[in-house]
Formats: structure tokens, C-alpha cells, sequence
């Protein structure tokens, strides 16, 4: 088949200038693009990939910008949906961080200078002079109060052995409170030292050469450190004020013969330590109704014997 002849180039144009027409390149499966202006029967051929270049680099850039605002698009979205929990975390974190700051200033305060000990006062002493332990625990004077050591203070302390018990109690911002509870004692034994007090469980209180006022003799088998002495010791404790400062002695060779001597000669036998209470309760009804009896056995409260 023949080749039908080349359209006619319009008036005024160049074979140069013509604008290429593109016809299906069958053989290569691509398209070609004809250019005029060339000799009569012959064809220019451009590849087709070179004419689109420019719509290719269009349609990426369109896509990239499609992808572009649906990713913005998406996490606006998502800022939208958990903007409720993003709010409800920040308060969350707030609080926990204002009470960790005022937990930790707190802390801080306590142990710094701020609240550093500036007055002792010792409430308790009746028998102790409360000037002489406050100068015996100056030496806390300074420490802040929640450093204050019960080890150092109970050191200072052991001076004195008339206290039995303490303890310590802070009053911010400077003051610190020594309560103390005083042993009381239960009588004196006499031994070649001379007089030595001691309370009811044994401990030596102090001792001096003469006898102290208003201070029973205890005349204890075993001494100190037995059961009798135990026994006994319970009971002077357990006799009523007004007859324990008018005793006089106290003999126990058991715990359960313990018997009293008041300084009105009258002699009380008080047996062991059980049921004390109701035995100076059955005493002082006694001592009501018989005032001139020498001698009260009371070792069984149900059934006193008066002499």
C-alpha cells in the first residue's frame, strides 16, 4: 500500500517552526510524534516518554501534595478525638507535680535551719531539777528538729536514774518538750555504803550515808535482784498515800509473807502481791472501824484477822 502524501504546511510557516503530529509507532508499541517541515515522504519520529515528561512530573507532584494534606488532615483528626484524655493528662500531672513539690519542700524545710531546736522545756520533773536536765541537753540546741537523735538525748539522760521513762515530742518551728516520768521509789536498803534508794524494780536511785525522810527500811531476802524483793516492791506501791509515807519498814523473807510496819507501831500483814488493790481497799475500812488494833492480817482480803 502507498504512503498518502504529506499534509501542506499553512502559509507563513516554517518547515522548521511546524508543530509535530504524532501518529502510533505499531512496530515499537509506542507512540511517535510527527514533525512537519520535513522533506516530502520522510517522517520524524520523537518519542513518546518525551512528551509526556511534563504531565508526569505533574501528576507526582499532585499526588505528593494529596498525601501531604491527608496526613495533615489525619492528625488533625487525631488531635481532635484525644484532646479530652491529652487535657485530662496534663491535670493529672499537674497535681502529681504541685504535691511532689510541696512533699519535697516540706521535706526540705524540716531538715534545714529553719526549724532548728532554739528551747528545751522538761515537763514531768517533780523530784529532779528540770534546769539541770534542759542544761543537760543543750547540746541539742541547734539540730534541726527532725534530726534531734533519741539515742544522744537518752545518752544525756542517763545521768540521772531517777527517770524511769521519756519522751520527746516536737513543736515546730523551735521548741523541742522532754517528757519525763520519775521513778518513784519504794524504800532504802541498808548496806555498809550506807543508805541506797531504790525503786520497785531494784534500781539504786542514789545513796547517802543517813537514812532519807519518809523513806522505809526494806529488809529483803535475796536482795534486789529476787522475787521477793519483787513482791514487795509491788506492794508498797500498792498501799494507800496516807499510811505509805508513815512506814517505817518493810520485812519479806518470800514473796508471799511481806509485812509492814507503820510508824504508829501498827504491823500489816500483807501476804504476796495479788489482788494488792482489794487489799488496801478491806485495810483502809479497817483501820475505820478498829483504830486501836497492834496488828492487820490481810493476806486473804475476804477474811481479815485484826490483833
Amino acid at each position: 500500500m502507498r504512503r498518502p502524501p504529506p499534509l501542506p504546511t499553512p502559509a507563513g510557516e516554517s518547515a522548521e517552526n511546524a508543530p509535530a503530529r504524532r501518529r502510533p509507532n505499531t512496530a515499537a508499541g509506542q507512540g511517535v510524534v510527527e514533525r512537519g517541515g520535513a522533506a516530502p515522504g520522510t517522517i520524524s519520529e520523537i518519542p513518546l516518554t518525551e512528551a509526556v515528561d511534563d504531565d508526569r512530573e505533574m501528576s507526582a507532584r499532585d499526588v505528593w501534595r494529596a498525601a501531604r494534606a491527608r496526613r495533615k488532615a489525619l492528625r488533625a483528626e487525631i488531635r481532635r478525638f484525644t484532646q479530652r484524655s491529652r487535657r485530662r493528662r496534663i491535670v493529672w500531672l499537674s497535681v502529681v507535680g504541685a504535691a511532689v513539690l510541696v512533699v519535697g519542700g516540706s521535706v526540705a524545710a524540716a531538715y534545714s535551719p529553719l526549724f532548728a531546736v532554739e528551747k528545751i522545756t522538761v515537763v514531768g520533773a517533780t523530784t529532779l531539777d528540770p534546769a539541770s536536765l534542759e542544761a543537760a541537753l543543750a547540746d541539742q540546741l541547734g539540730t534541726p528538729l527532725a534530726l534531734v537523735d533519741s539515742s544522744e538525748v537518752k545518752a544525756s539522760l542517763l545521768a540521772f536514774p531517777l527517770i524511769e521513762t521519756y519522751a520527746l515530742e516536737a513543736k515546730p518551728p523551735h521548741d523541742l518538750t522532754v517528757r519525763i516520768v520519775e521513778r518513784t521509789p519504794v524504800g532504802v536498803m541498808r548496806s555498809d555504803a550506807g543508805y541506797t534508794l531504790v525503786d520497785a524494780a531494784g534500781v539504786a536511785l542514789s545513796t547517802t550515808s543517813d537514812q532519807p525522810a519518809g523513806q522505809p527500811i526494806l529488809n529483803i531476802t535475796g536482795g534486789t535482784d529476787s522475787a521477793t524483793f519483787e513482791s514487795a516492791g509491788l506492794v508498797v506501791r500498792s498501799v494507800p498515800a496516807d499510811l505509805r509515807a508513815a512506814l517505817t519498814d518493810v520485812t519479806a523473807t518470800t514473796p508471799d509473807d511481806v509485812t509492814l510496819t507503820l510508824s504508829t507501831g501498827l504491823t500489816i500483814v500483807w501476804g504476796n502481791s495479788e489482788n494488792s488493790p482489794l487489799k488496801s481497799e478491806v485495810l483502809a475500812k479497817t483501820l475505820l472501824s478498829v483504830p486501836g488494833a497492834s496488828s492487820i492480817d490481810v493476806t486473804s482480803p475476804h477474811a481479815v484477822v485484826v490483833g
